[in-house]
């Protein structure tokens, strides 16, 4: 029997997503969303694992977290000599990993905490967010050989090829705590394997992990560039991410209207909607927005600073279920993956296409 290559066979329910927030703010162990994710193995083949982690940096919770990789000594020179005119380094290091079998040809990893230096912030007229937005599109497409990859505030992306919980033990994920995890186990069907096309993509303190496949990636994609923002990788999950940074960074839109733009209702129910003003903003934001649709099969997780949001395409052609225990609320493809770390659970639930579940700090 011949094995075949990637891109020769096509798992379409592939990929693997969990994730859970405690509510009141406590921190959990990094190693508890390894267990969830592990138990989805087979929906992964390898080809790429992740995670985000929300408050795990609490003794630098003032500074941006860049995690950047870099293919050579050469990249990581000029990247260093473009962050130190552009921002005052409170610390850098590289990102503690320990050797793993299944992960190789390890890029060099480094980890800095950063602030915009005043007079450049006040040179740009940008303010500080979208100051380090522009250094993560400058780094990621004028710096060959580097690649940002996570640029929040207290929290942290880590990312390789190799299978989640692998992954996981790479970057000794047990020795981090977080008030809310994301996870992704990829089995990519369009796209190589390599290691900054991992899931979670992330743009500031915005993260998303996905299952599915996008069939509006070109109109997504040209509609998001005309707003400065460039998408070098190809991949439809880094088109999603900078869909919501747009929407509610820099468009100022809530959450639950972002959602009703990426998964608009469909508009023959939004004629039947009872409520004018509803009906009226349902129309308003399909309108507006119209390039930003998201057609195809999908479920994402987005995490942000105080929160997660899930979301299923509006057929649900994505299995997701949702569950409460106490102050926690975990997602996950698979209930398996949430009975793995909480066996006892309130509530258990899988959500509407297009329904999104919003869990916050208190």
């Amino acid at each position: 029997m011949v094995n075949k290559l990637e891109g020769q066979i096509r798992i379409p329910a592939g990929c693997a997503i969990s994730a859970f927030i405690n509510k009141d703010g406590s921190r959990t162990s990094g190693d508890v969303i390894c267990k969830s994710i592990a138990v989805m193995h087979e929906r992964s083949n390898g080809l790429g694992g992740g995670f985000a982690g929300y408050g795990i940096y609490p003794e630098y919770k003032d500074y941006y977290a860049f995690h950047i990789f870099y293919l050579s000594s050469k990249a990581k020179d000029e990247c260093e000599e473009y962050l130190e005119r552009n921002y005052d380094i409170i610390n850098l290091s590289k990102i503690p990993t320990r050797k793993h079998k299944s992960i190789t040809d390890e890029p060099l990893i480094w980890r800095y905490f950063v602030q915009p230096l005043p007079t450049r912030l006040d040179a740009s007229q940008r303010d500080a967010e979208e100051f380090v937005a522009h250094a993560v599109m400058h780094i990621n497409t004028k710096i060959e050989g580097a690649y940002l990859f996570s640029s929040g505030k207290d929290m942290g992306v880590f990312k390789a090829v190799g299978y989640p919980e692998d992954v996981g033990e790479f970057y000794c994920l047990e020795n981090y705590a977080g008030y809310a995890w994301t996870a992704h186990g990829r089995y990519p069907t369009n796209t190589p394997g390599w290691w900054g096309g991992a899931h979670p993509f992330a743009m500031l303190d915005y993260s998303i992990v996905h299952n599915g496949e996008i069939s509006s990636y070109d109109a997504n994609r040209r509609f998001i560039e005309m707003f400065g923002y460039e998408c070098t990788l190809q991949t439809d999950t880094e088109v999603i991410t900078y869909i919501f940074d747009y929407l509610c960074r820099r468009e100022g839109l809530t959450l639950r209207e972002a959602t009703a733009v990426v998964a608009a209702p469909f508009w023959e129910v939004i004629a039947k909607t009872y409520d004018y003003r509803k009906r009226e903003e349902l129309e308003t934001l399909r309108r507006a927005y119209s390039g930003l649709l998201i057609t195809g099969p999908f479920s994402i997780i987005l995490g942000y600073n105080g929160g997660l949001m899930a979301l299923n395409d509006r057929l649900k052609l994505r299995s997701m279920v949702v569950g409460e225990r106490g102050d926690t609320v975990y997602i996950a493809s698979e209930e398996c993956a949430i009975r793995a770390i909480a066996p006892k659970l309130d509530k258990l639930w899988s959500p509407d296409g297009g329904e999104p579940v919003i869990a916050e700090l208190y």
